[in-house]
């Protein structure tokens, strides 16, 4: 069973690992080999250039960042980013990094206040029972948190039902809240964004054959005659796993046919070796 210490080490490694991840992303972001990784928008709008590309004295620092007062503040990205508002945080990284963030921001506005209730409510509740040290079971401090350490039939298990119906409530009230802006968010850059062919293209799959028809004829007969006012063209896209497999056997039988001829030509004599398939 679980115990204080061992919560505590599990803990200190999550922690640790989170803390180097984040060191080794912020070292990576740094290095001019990786800049076009990190800032891509900013070169497709063509107000970034590459700093390989920028006359450096020296070698390597077109790959690596030798500018040693850059390490030391290496971090101040991340308040910045925090504080910026969605709108200008999507002119500058992208909408993705903007609902990146929302997500943790999401947790914390579902997590801060059930953790804060449930240790208002529910963690008095079940610590002043000694159930488990009337059982007289093998059980830890951290059991008795749990409702474990409620007896059988016990009126107290009604707060544990409110609080579940509480819990519920609250994690879909602000995933509902946060859907909408994220959706409403989304909905302003696809309007604000140049118009692209992939923003008013769909797939299609699994179309029912058609003696009468092909397959081509059969999606473009179905869009005519269903969406009139919203069809342009179609590109019907066949599985051709199996052709270019064959295609590539031709190619290998191809130069093995080329190389014995050469030999033949060389040797004058017939080759005897059998290719097999």
């Amino acid at each position: 069973m679980a115990t204080i210490y061992d919560i505590a080490v599990g803990a200190a490694l999550n922690v640790v690992t989170a803390v180097a991840f984040l060191l080794l992303f912020a070292f990576l972001r740094l290095q001019p080999i990786n800049d076009r990784v990190y800032f891509p928008k900013w070169y497709l709008k063509g107000t970034r250039a590459s700093p390989a590309s920028a006359g450096a004295t020296v070698a390597a620092a077109k790959y690596i960042n030798l500018d040693m007062r850059s390490y030391l503040n290496f971090l101040s990205w991340m308040p910045a980013a925090l504080k910026m508002p969605d709108d200008e945080l999507i002119q500058h990284a992208g909408l993705d990094s903007v609902v990146y963030l929302r997500i943790y921001r999401t947790g914390l506005k579902i997590f801060v206040p059930i953790t804060i209730l449930a240790f208002a409510v529910l963690v008095p509740l079940n610590w002043t029972n000694d159930t488990l040290e009337t059982l007289k079971v093998v059980h830890s401090d951290i059991d008795k948190l749990s409702i474990s350490n409620i007896p059988y039939g016990s009126k107290r298990f009604i707060a544990h039902l409110v609080m579940a119906y509480v819990f519920t409530f609250w994690t879909c009230y602000i995933l509902m809240k946060e859907y909408q802006i994220v959706a409403k968010m989304r909905l302003r850059f696809l309007a604000s964004e140049k118009r692209r062919p992939d923003q008013f293209t769909v797939l299609v799959r699994n179309i029912p054959s058609d003696p009468d028809e092909s397959v081509s004829e059969l999606v473009e007969h179905f869009f005519l005659v269903n969406h009139p006012g919203h069809y342009l063209k179609h590109q019907v896209v066949y599985n051709t796993n199996k052709l270019a497999g064959l295609v590539e056997k031709k190619k290998q039988m191809q130069n093995w046919l080329d190389y014995y001829q050469l030999k033949f030509e060389r040797k004058a004599e017939r080759p005897t070796t059998k290719i097999r398939d």
